[in-house]
């Protein structure tokens, strides 16, 4: 799995007002955990961070796909 940062990025700044901590929250993610996938572009995001942002795409109508690439 592969992060789309860019689109990510954009889903920041729209629903979270670029808030890493209520993205974080709203995720049921680790802050630093958030941040650190942000600061390097999408590495270090993992399955955890990928489940996450599939969960909370399919509660509010969004294509995962979007934001995630599956090798």
């Amino acid at each position: 799995m592969e992060i789309n940062i860019e689109e990510l990025e954009e889903l920041l700044d729209e629903k979270f007002d670029g808030n890493q901590t209520l993205f974080a929250e709203t995720m049921g993610l680790e802050r630093t955990h958030v941040n650190k996938v942000f600061k390097n572009n999408g590495k270090g995001a993992g399955a955890i961070f990928c489940g996450a942002i599939i969960k909370y795409c399919n509660a509010n109508n969004l294509d995962y796909q979007k934001y995630i690439f599956l090798n």
